[in-house]
């Protein structure tokens, strides 16, 4: 057995669910994820109930893009090394998409840009199935640092990118997950027009740089929107102990929770909060992924 590519991507948390009204945004977290393809199947059992890799390479394939040397698309394995949790909102799909592709690029020699990334990534989410808008905002939080504003609705991947912006400082700002059990069912894309304006006032606060306000206000729609009466109520419960933003990230289940990083007092009691009603593995602690002035300037 041999690795033939490896690439890499990180986990994200939802600023605007792109089913509310045709615009997403996600940010990026450090919770990375590193995939291997390989020339023959790794001792590991791989996770992939969804078909995955599988919808990964038919879109490799049916973009006219080589396969490695002396391969079909049957003979490329697949071995992964992840941190995200998965089915809980915090964007796996699309970390491990776009992760599998940079695989194939490096495997093949092929380049692609991030936009061509982005493309094929949302192409193969919905291929598979684990994606009901094409989650375009996800893969760019998951392959690049800090947040962009998508219109899911624009004729190309470079055409839908509204607004970008670096991302909260990860030294202000810790981040608590509670991930919570994975979600039993996926909403429909209908369920969500009902709350239209709860989200259309998260669009407003996030075109106003209002990120903390934004994925709090998204994330109550979603748990409208999902009847999730438990993720409000641990969402509530992180205000009361000093969070400064909460909410249900993606689809659901898992609550993002983000503290400012001097109050350590906060912190702890949002971790003992929660590990009354969930296993310590339930609970992550991270933090932001975002642009520094550098990377800004090489935008």
């Amino acid at each position: 057995m041999a690795v033939i590519g490896t690439g890499q991507a990180h986990g994200a948390c939802s600023l605007l669910h792109a089913a509310g009204t045709g615009y997403g945004a996600s940010i990026a977290l450090d919770l990375p994820v590193i995939v291997k393809a390989l020339d023959r199947p790794s001792k590991r059992r791989l996770d992939d109930p969804d078909n995955l890799f599988t919808a990964v390479v038919e879109t490799w394939v049916s973009n006219d893009l080589p396969l490695p040397d002396g391969l079909e698309s049957g003979d490329i394995h697949w071995a992964v090394a992840s941190k995200i949790p998965k089915q809980r909102g915090l964007k796996s799909s699309a970390a491990i998409s776009v992760a599998a592709l940079k695989a194939l690029c490096e495997a093949t020699q092929t380049a692609l840009n991030d936009n061509q990334i982005v493309d094929l990534s949302s192409q193969a989410q919905i291929n598979a199935g684990v994606s009901i808008t094409g989650s375009i905002d996800d893969s760019w939080a998951c392959l690049t640092k800090g947040w962009k504003l998508i219109d899911a609705n624009a004729e190309s991947v470079a055409d839908g990118v509204i607004m970008s912006g670096a991302g909260l400082n990860p030294d202000d700002w810790i981040v608590i997950i509670a991930t919570r059990e994975p979600r039993k069912a996926r909403p429909e894309l209908e369920d969500f027009g009902p709350m239209f304006q709860e989200f259309e006032k998260a669009l407003v606060a996030l075109q106003q740089g209002e990120l903390l306000n934004c994925l709090t206000i998204n994330g109550r729609a979603v748990c409208s929107v999902t009847n999730d009466i438990q993720g409000r109520k641990i969402a509530n419960d992180a205000f009361i102990n000093g969070a400064r933003a909460s909410g249900v990230t993606g689809s659901g289940p898992a609550v993002v929770i983000i503290i400012p990083s001097l109050v350590s007092s906060s912190v702890e009691r949002i971790k003992s909060t929660l590990q009354r009603i969930m296993p310590d593995e339930q609970i992550i602690e991270t933090k932001f992924l975002s642009l520094d002035s550098d990377e800004l300037e090489m935008e």
